[in-house]
C-alpha cells in the first residue's frame, strides 16, 4: 500500500490528466510513495470511495475543476465520513481562487491555491514527518518551470495507445480577456525549448502520435512556434495529429508557409474569435484585430489543410441577439470547420464579475456557473441559445449535414439557424439522445418552416449526406416511391469535414 494517492475526476476516459502527472514527477523521495489512480465523472462516488479506501493511503490529493467539483465533493464528504484520520488535499483552477465559498472546502484538509507542482510534495513531506501546516489554505508561488520536472515519462502505454496526450511548451497567457482565468497571469512563461522537444522525442519513440497543445497562445512567439513545427514535419505520418490554441490575429508569413507543409488530417487549431463586437471586446478587455483575425481564418481555409475550431462566446456583458448574430454570420463567412459556440460562464476568480451590477450578469451559482440572463439578453433567449448551441453542434459541427446545411443556412446563418433551431425544439422536446435517423427524417419536413426551400431541390442534398452515414436501413421518400439505402463507411468527425475540401 502507498502511504500518498493522486486522484482526479476526468470528464472521459480519453482525457489523461496533465496536472497530476506534474505533482507526481515532482515528488522526489516520495514518489516511491505514491500511486496515481484517475476515475471518471460517470463513476459512482460511492464506487470511487470504495477503490480509494481500499487502497489505505495516508494522503489524497484531488484535481478540481469546473466540470468535477461537484462529483469531487460527494466522494471527499464520504470520505471524512468513513476515514476522518486521511489527509485530504485539493489544488485545481477551481479552488485556487474564492476558495472559502466552497462548500467542498469543508471536507477536505488543506488547499492548494496556484501552482502546486513543488507545493504539493513540501505538504506530504510534512504530514507524513508528522509537521503537518497550520494554515489550511496554502498559497503557491511562481516557479521557474525550468526547476520542474516534466510529467510525460508518466504517461504509460496505455495511456498513448488510447488516451488524448496534453502537452505545454509555456505557461500562462499576456492577454487580459475578463471570461478567462488566464487574465490573472501576468505573461506567458516558456519551458526551455531544447528539454521540452527532448520530451516529445522520448513521448515521439515511446508511441504517441497525438499530441494536444494546451497553451493559450502558441503562435505568440513565432520563432518557437516554427521550432516546434519543424520537429514535428521531420516526423509527419499518416497517423500524426497534432492540436494548438492559435491568436486569430497573428499569421505571418514565415508561420503560413510553414502550414502549408502539412499534410491532411495533421493540424487541427483552436482559434478563440469570441465575438467580432469591437465595443464588447473593448469592455472585456480583449485586444483583436478583428479584420486581420477574418483575413487569416480564411487563409487558413483557403491554403492548408488545418481543421479550424473556431469559438465564439454568448452572454458577454453588453452583447445583444443582434450583435451577437453580427458575429455568427461574419464568423460562418470565414468557413471554419466547426463554430463552437460557448455559453459565458463565471469562471471562479475571472475579472468578468466586475461588470455584474452594470450589466444584470445573473449566473448559475452552481456549477458550471453559465450566466442566465444579462441587462441586452433575457433568460428565454439565453434558454434558445443554449438549445441553438446544441443543435448547430449536432448539424453544423458534426459534418454529418455538410451538403444540406448551406440550403438551410441561405443567406443568413443566425436567422435561419434560430428558426431551425426552435422549429426542431418544438418538434422534439429535446436536445440530447436524438436518433440521427430521426433527425434525417425530421429534417425532411425542413419546407414546413422555409418557404424557399422545395422539396425536390433539398431531397437530393439530405439523400447525399445520409448516404455518408454508418445508419442502416431506408431514408423514406415521402413525395417519391423510390428510397435510399445508406452505405457503410468508416468516419469519424473532423474526416466528414475533411472529404469535403
Amino acid at each position: 500500500m502507498k502511504n500518498i494517492l493522486l486522484t482526479t475526476l476526468n470528464a472521459k476516459y480519453i482525457h489523461a490528466s496533465l496536472g497530476l502527472r506534474y505533482l507526481y514527477a515532482n515528488l522526489g523521495e516520495l514518489q516511491a510513495q505514491c500511486e496515481l489512480v484517475e476515475y471518471t465523472i460517470k463513476t459512482r462516488a460511492i464506487d470511487i470511495v470504495e477503490s480509494i479506501l481500499n487502497k489505505e493511503p495516508k494522503i489524497v490529493g484531488f484535481g478540481v475543476y469546473i466540470w468535477n467539483i461537484e462529483e469531487t465533493q460527494h466522494v471527499v464528504a464520504q470520505l471524512k465520513s468513513l476515514r476522518p484520520d486521511l489527509i485530504i488535499v485539493l489544488g485545481g483552477p477551481e479552488v485556487s481562487y474564492e476558495t472559502q465559498s466552497h462548500p467542498i472546502i469543508n471536507y477536505c484538509d488543506y488547499v492548494i491555491t496556484g501552482p502546486a507542482d513543488k507545493s504539493f510534495a513540501r505538504l506530504c513531506h510534512d504530514v507524513l514527518a508528522k509537521r503537518p501546516p497550520i494554515e489550511k489554505i496554502i498559497r503557491s508561488q511562481a516557479l521557474d518551470l525550468n526547476t520542474i520536472k516534466m510529467p510525460y515519462d508518466f504517461y504509460d502505454d496505455d495511456d498513448l495507445a488510447h488516451r488524448l496526450i496534453y502537452v505545454e511548451a509555456s505557461r500562462g497567457c499576456p492577454f487580459k480577456c475578463e471570461f478567462c482565468l488566464s487574465a490573472l497571469d501576468k505573461t506567458s512563461y516558456p519551458f526551455e525549448l531544447e528539454r521540452f522537444l527532448a520530451a516529445m522525442e522520448d513521448l515521439y519513440q515511446r508511441g504517441a502520435r497525438h499530441f494536444k497543445f494546451v497553451d493559450r497562445t502558441f503562435n505568440l512567439k513565432i520563432k518557437t512556434t516554427l521550432q516546434i513545427l519543424d520537429f514535428f514535419l521531420a516526423k509527419i505520418s499518416d497517423d500524426l495529429f497534432l492540436h494548438f490554441e492559435v491568436i486569430p490575429d497573428h499569421l505571418p508569413e514565415a508561420l503560413k508557409e510553414k502550414l502549408k507543409q502539412f499534410p491532411p488530417g495533421t493540424l487541427q487549431f483552436e482559434v478563440g474569435i469570441q465575438t467580432f463586437n469591437s465595443e464588447v471586446q473593448k469592455l472585456i478587455s480583449r485586444k483583436q484585430n478583428n479584420d486581420k483575425s477574418k483575413e487569416n481564418l480564411k487563409w487558413l481555409r483557403e491554403n492548408t489543410t488545418a481543421h479550424i475550431h473556431a469559438d465564439l462566446i454568448f452572454g458577454l456583458p453588453g452583447e445583444s441577439m443582434d450583435s451577437f448574430a453580427s458575429s455568427f454570420d461574419e464568423l460562418v463567412a470565414c468557413q471554419p470547420h466547426e463554430i463552437q459556440m460557448g455559453i459565458l460562464k463565471r469562471l471562479k476568480g475571472s475579472p468578468i464579475i466586475r461588470h455584474s451590477d452594470d450589466y444584470q450578469l445573473v449566473f448559475n451559482p452552481l456549477p458550471p456557473y453559465n450566466v442566465l440572463q444579462t441587462s441586452t439578453v433575457s433568460f428565454s433567449d439565453m434558454q434558445r441559445m443554449n438549445r441553438f448551441a446544441r443543435y448547430w453542434d449536432m448539424i453544423a459541427n458534426s459534418g454529418r449535414f455538410s451538403a444540406t446545411l448551406p440550403l438551410l443556412l441561405g443567406a443568413q446563418p443566425f436567422a435561419r439557424f434560430c428558426q431551425l433551431s426552435d422549429w426542431l425544439f418544438e418538434k422534439t422536446q429535446q436536445t440530447h439522445q436524438i436518433n440521427l435517423k430521426r433527425l434525417f427524417e425530421i429534417l425532411l419536413e425542413i419546407d414546413e418552416l422555409f418557404d424557399d426551400l422545395k422539396y425536390p431541390d433539398y431531397y437530393p442534398k439530405i439523400e447525399q449526406d445520409y448516404l455518408k452515414t454508418k445508419l442502416k436501413g431506408r431514408l423514406q421518400n415521402r413525395r417519391e416511391s423510390s428510397s435510399v439505402v445508406s452505405q457503410k463507411k468508416r468516419s469519424i468527425r473532423q474526416q466528414r469535414h475533411l472529404t469535403e475540401q
